[in-house]
């Protein structure tokens, strides 16, 4: 058989094993509940592997190894940076808002969190919330897309339109029915392919050049024909470039797809164990991805070879390397990648149309009903993302980090203030997020962006807007107080500690 026919042997098995666990999930979801937030019943491995592969896309395979072969370590600020971002969300953020969210009526997604945490009755938090989830998701959603788009362009020849409809189709379909479950089982199966693929490509590749002294020697090749200085962190980059990398770990406080995860957990005292396995996962996996894109830039160049697009660098070392059947799993791992965020990202724009935007008109509706418009949710999101996925004047990581930013400035603050500041007030956490976001946004398609990233002005602006204007408004009632120590209570006690408040 032909490699390409190996290849295809071995995406379509994984496919096929996608829809399968789909299936399964849509077996066990009977109500909105379920296909939201998966009943509250994650294991902390599965939390934690499901969060990981939900976050990080096909920029982990794709866009960090190929900033890292065009740029170098310069570039490894972005994955240190979310590293220690990562550890923090799941220290200080996943215990308190799992235990808080079912302190307040039992919250089932970010939005509704924020409105039962404050006590609004105006309904403005809750929709400003669902419909920044909706824009900025689209987005998000879009560059999964553009990934899925460009493997298919990279691996097999197709056209790029065949790869988003392949990669958009499958997703949506075990998303569409599996819901919450779905997104997150196959997350698991996704996140353990993602680790297999960048422990072993590297460190084949690493062998067949022949070890460290011909890979520095690559690079100094490299080096020495124009291209930037590989094993420096610093060398090109300004101060604010760098603090524009590291601050990306700012953005994870307000990721809507990530920190459902917590919410889904047993317990709050299933977080330890959940950052033990989320954080060791994300370290390994970045590790990897940081070295492919160092060592496929000798191994490209021992070659005489150049890439056309340095984001398919892990594409082309897997292709290179291994037998077809062996290269078409490790593609596989890249698919993974790529749809594990997407379904997670459909999931929490669903959830954001249905029960934040829909459901907020009173209208009593049948268990049977509010999950199909969860449903009718993912498809009319997947099909927005997919009509901006077909315009390919964004890179892959130009979206990621737009979105990120977004979601970063207008929920990160707000989710902190909410867990840890009793004296937060509606008005101040709607004042904030609208700040955070329209900062954000702004700044991100200016001619600002090339200087500072755009989460920095916007997560600051929007935490002090949500400060200010919480300090110059009516303190919070003291039935919210009250329930704001009965979480904080109920979280330390779970997770073992003294409790704290603010």
């Amino acid at each position: 058989m032909t490699p390409e026919v190996w290849k295809t042997i071995a995406i379509v098995a994984y496919l096929v094993l996608m829809l399968a666990i789909g299936y399964a999930a849509f077996r066990r979801t009977d109500d909105l509940g379920d296909y939201m937030l998966g009943g509250r019943r994650l294991r902390p491995g599965v939390a934690a592997l499901s969060a990981g592969a939900s976050d990080m896309s096909g920029w982990l395979l794709m866009g960090l190894p190929g900033a890292i072969y065009v740029s170098g370590l310069v570039e490894s600020w972005i994955a240190i940076g979310l590293t220690i971002g990562a550890w923090l969300n799941w220290k200080f953020v996943a215990p308190r808002l799992r235990a808080y969210t079912e302190t307040a009526k039992n919250s089932i997604t970010i939005p509704s969190f924020f409105e039962n945490r404050l006590h609004d009755t105006s309904r403005l938090l809750r929709v400003a919330s669902g419909v920044i989830i909706l824009v900025f998701f689209t987005f998000y959603v879009s560059s999964g897309l553009v990934a899925g788009g460009t493997f298919f362009e990279g691996s097999f020849g197709a056209q790029y339109a065949t790869g988003i409809w392949v990669v958009g189709g499958v997703t949506l379909a075990y998303t569409l029915f599996g819901g919450f479950l779905g997104a997150t089982w196959t997350d698991v199966a996704q996140g353990l392919l993602m680790l297999a693929a960048l422990v072993v490509v590297p460190v084949v590749a690493f062998v067949e050049v022949g070890g460290w002294e011909p890979v520095r020697e690559g690079l100094l090749a490299a080096e020495g024909s124009g291209a930037a200085n590989h094993l420096s962190f610093v060398a090109g980059a300004s101060a604010t470039t760098i603090i524009s990398a590291a601050a990306w770990g700012l953005g994870y406080f307000g990721q809507p797809h990530i920190i459902v995860r917590f919410m889904a957990m047993r317990s709050p005292a299933d977080a330890t164990a959940g950052r033990r396995i989320g954080i060791s996962w994300m370290i390994v996996t970045a590790l990897g991805a940081v070295l492919t894109g160092l060592i496929g830039v000798a191994f490209v160049g021992a070659r005489g070879e150049t890439l056309d697009n340095p984001e398919t660098v892990f594409l082309y070392l897997s292709q290179v390397l291994f037998h077809p059947l062996v290269a078409g799993l490790v593609l596989a791992a890249v698919l993974a990648a790529i749809m594990s965020t997407i379904s997670s990202q459909l999931i929490v724009s669903s959830s954001a149309l249905v029960e934040d935007l829909v459901k907020i008109a009173g209208r009593e509706m049948s268990a049977r009903t509010e999950v199909l418009l969860g449903r009718l949710g993912v498809l009319l999101v997947a099909t927005v993302a997919g009509v901006i996925a077909f315009d390919r004047t964004d890179t892959i990581l130009d979206l990621v980090g737009f979105a990120w930013a977004g979601f970063g400035a207008a929920f990160g603050p707000i989710v902190l203030l909410s867990l840890y500041w009793k004296r937060l007030t509606s008005w101040g956490a709607l004042a904030g997020m609208v700040t955070g976001a329209v900062v954000a946004f702004a700044w991100g398609r200016s001619p600002l962006a090339d200087t500072l990233y755009e989460l920095v002005p916007g997560f600051v602006l929007g935490g002090l807007a949500a400060i200010v204007v919480s300090l110059v408004t009516a303190a919070p009632s003291r039935a919210v107080q009250d329930e704001f120590a009965e979480a904080a209570r109920l979280a330390s006690a779970r997770a073992g500690d003294a409790p704290t408040e603010a």
